[in-house]
């Protein structure tokens, strides 16, 4: 199989061409590695598919869909956008799986600063509010050496007070809703631009607030004697966020941008209902501030020749408590945790001419610092430092002559990462851990609809601090000799739109083989606990398919995920070669379209194949089969002119056959619920 997937992947090389142009020189309102492509943008699907230069994969999503939650947090998004995984973990958080990737191997971007590089080396989800973000982006496998440390499979890049000043943008809005539950949400934003000549200022400001007392338990599952059998056990969640954002632009072209947010929550964390010993845990309180200010000059004359700078400084501050109960009626503590993390990020930027091409580099060096306090217990100090210098060269192939190499562009990158662990809580010391990554990437245009793309990489992650030293209240077994992984990707894809069965059709297709060394899985040790290993290698490969065709008001389309996931080990022989939550099929299909006055109906169908999960009580795999939810949502829109032009209200069910689909073992989704929400915009 994996063969013949690298017989493919050269296959898309050897037929990667044609003439067209592409930009070369990417201001700071794009990520960079981002082609300027442009595609017809799905604005009812909100799903845009994205070549890059650097031969990652991408897609957008637009948050102004009516089948994004109002005021959404990060987790609601992202369940929105095809090709990855997002599932609620025993500790009741919300995270990612992507092409045999784990959430400790995805990047969480915002505005340019890593919130994945703390404690733990990912971020919960369920938590992260993004009211100021227009749109999210997702780059799949190659990203750019760019990005800082410890980014491996791909990257979510959330922009909030970066982009330029636009009079004509509108910065204010509202939006909110309520749901079958009596859940309830809402949020505002506020702003105003105030521009001159070629510069400007604008600034927003808002907030949101969102309160539920459970979410639905489906039809089928069964919950603990007492518990309400319609409502998901301590499935609680009170959550209020604010942000601040401003940018100013000189007429010179340099610009200053800064932008903040933050929230408070308090939260249960549903226990598993497979294992005889879950988590009773309940989060009463747990905040955090995440600012970031940048800067950076206009495109010009600079010491090394014609380029630009961007400097980013970026706070990412929080703290949280964690009870622990006697019993599932959540009345005892047994056991507190508390915590307080700190992460500082550098960032320094630039791109300058290369001859036709360009030349960017990074620096980015981040601390992270975690005190934990546990009742009973002592109090523990880490510290971990992360440093990566990347460098990438893009350059057109034009000169080579017309035709074929007229729309090829080719990128080669490669970095120098570095972590240390200063402090480890007075447990076993680690060596400073040097590494190198290295990227090449091309695309060839196609006709002025169709791009192509290749890219092969390198990239390691270092073990996290909770990996390498948490017990996570007797749940894990220490393991301070975790070495880094390394991953080794192949991906070539073709991203277009064309003429098909009457209707204009917009789809991509890539083919992909990723190999993880050292890779770190979680195993049962037989008792309820887990221990974190190196494994000798992870291998996925697979494809994935996204396509939407449209005929007049009417659209049908849907996203595909085949892949092959197979971990090995030969020094572990009796190991399971199967990983945890990889299933080899996932997808979607919609169909959307007009209804009289002026409605606009979409329904849809998610579908997750066979997958498997370890234990703990067994110490062994066991299966979840197959699952189909299926989904509705009626909206309609109204010009209502003023400050906000827009209102859009929608309608929608999900899970409407309030089928039982697990995230992972013992953690079902929610059941059939019903939402009615609105934005002005």
């Amino acid at each position: 199989m994996r063969r013949r997937l690298l017989q493919w992947l050269a296959a898309g090389v050897m037929c990667a061409g044609g003439p067209g142009s592409v930009a070369g020189q990417v201001p700071d309102t794009l990520p960079r590695d981002t082609v300027v492509f442009q595609m017809r943008e799905l604005r009812i699907e909100a799903m845009r598919p994205i070549a890059s230069v650097s031969g990652a994969s991408a897609v957008r999503l637009s948050l102004q869909s009516p089948r994004v939650a109002a005021v959404p947090l990060l987790e609601e998004a992202l369940r929105e956008i095809p090709f990855v995984q997002v599932r609620e973990n025993s500790r009741g958080e919300a995270q990612l799986t992507l092409r045999g990737t784990e959430s400790r191997q995805l990047a969480v971007l915002v505005d340019g600063v890593p919130l994945t590089l703390g404690w733990d080396a990912r971020t919960d989800l369920s938590l992260i509010p993004i009211d100021a973000a227009r749109e999210i982006e997702l780059f799949r496998g190659i990203s750019s050496v760019l990005h800082g440390p410890n980014v491996l499979g791909g990257v979510v890049s959330i922009e909030i007070g970066h982009g330029s000043v636009d009079p004509a943008r509108r910065l204010n809005g509202a939006q909110g809703g309520v749901d079958a539950t009596g859940a309830m949400f809402g949020g505002v934003r506020l702003g105003r631009t105030w521009s001159s000549g070629d510069g400007g200022l604008s600034v927003q400001a808002g907030g949101a607030y969102r309160s539920r007392d459970g979410v639905p338990l489906p039809g089928g599952v069964a919950q603990p004697a007492g518990a309400d059998p319609h409502r998901r056990l301590n499935s609680d969640l009170d959550h209020a966020s604010a942000f601040f954002t401003g940018r100013y632009e000189s007429e010179a072209g340099g610009w200053v941008s800064m932008s903040t947010f933050g929230y408070r929550a308090a939260k249960g964390v549903p226990p598993e209902l497979h294992v005889r010993s879950p988590r009773r845990w309940r989060i009463p309180d747990t905040k955090r501030f995440v600012g970031t200010v940048s800067a950076g000059t206009a495109w010009g004359r600079t010491p090394l020749g014609t380029g630009d700078f961007e400097v980013i400084i970026g706070v990412d501050a929080g703290d949280a408590q964690i009870d622990e109960f006697d019993t599932l009626a959540y009345e005892e503590i047994v056991g507190q945790e508390f915590a307080e993390d700190r992460t500082l990020t550098l960032r320094a930027l630039s791109d300058h001419e290369l001859g036709a091409g360009v030349l960017r580099s990074a620096l980015t060096w981040a601390e992270t610092r975690h005190v934990e306090r546990l009742v009973p217990g002592d109090r523990s100090v880490f510290r971990q430092r992360l440093l990566s210098l990347g460098g990438e060269a893009e350059f057109p192939l034009a000169g080579l002559g017309g035709g074929f190499w007229s729309g090829v562009r080719i990128s080669l990158g490669a970095s120098f990462d570095r972590g240390s662990t200063p402090e480890t809580g007075g447990r076993q010391a680690r060596e400073a851990i040097d590494d190198w990554g290295a990227r090449i990437g091309g695309s060839a245009q196609v006709g002025r609809r169709v791009r192509l793309h290749m890219g092969a990489s390198r990239r390691v992650r270092f073990p996290s601090l909770r990996e390498l030293y948490s017990g996570a209240l007797g749940r894990f077994v220490p393991n301070p000799g975790l070495a880094p992984e390394a991953l080794r990707a192949l991906e070539s894809g073709v991203t277009g739109t064309i003429d098909a069965f009457g209707a204009e059709v917009e789809a991509q297709a890539v083919l992909f083989l990723q190999s993880f060394s050292n890779a770190i899985v979680r195993t049962g040790l037989g008792d309820g606990r887990f221990r974190r290993e190196n494994r000798r290698r992870v291998d996925a490969g697979g494809m994935e398919l996204l396509a939407d065709a449209r005929w007049g008001g009417l659209s049908l389309g849907g996203d595909l995920t085949w892949q092959d996931v197979n971990v090995t080990d030969e020094r572990s022989p009796g190991l399971s070669p199967r990983p945890e939550y990889q299933p080899a099929i996932a997808g979607g299909v919609h169909v959307e379209g007009l209804l009289p006055a002026g409605l606009r109906a979409r329904a849809a169908a998610e579908m997750v194949g066979r997958q498997f999960c370890v234990d703990p009580d067994l110490g062994r795999d066991v299966a979840l089969d197959p699952t189909t939810r299926l989904n509705v949502v009626v909206s309609r829109e109204f010009d209502i002119g003023g400050p906000m032009g827009t209102l859009q209200t929608s309608l929608s069910l999900d899970n409407l056959a309030d089928a039982a689909v697990f995230d992972q073992c013992g953690l079902p989704r929610p059941g059939r619920l019903l939402r009615l929400q609105f934005r002005l915009f």
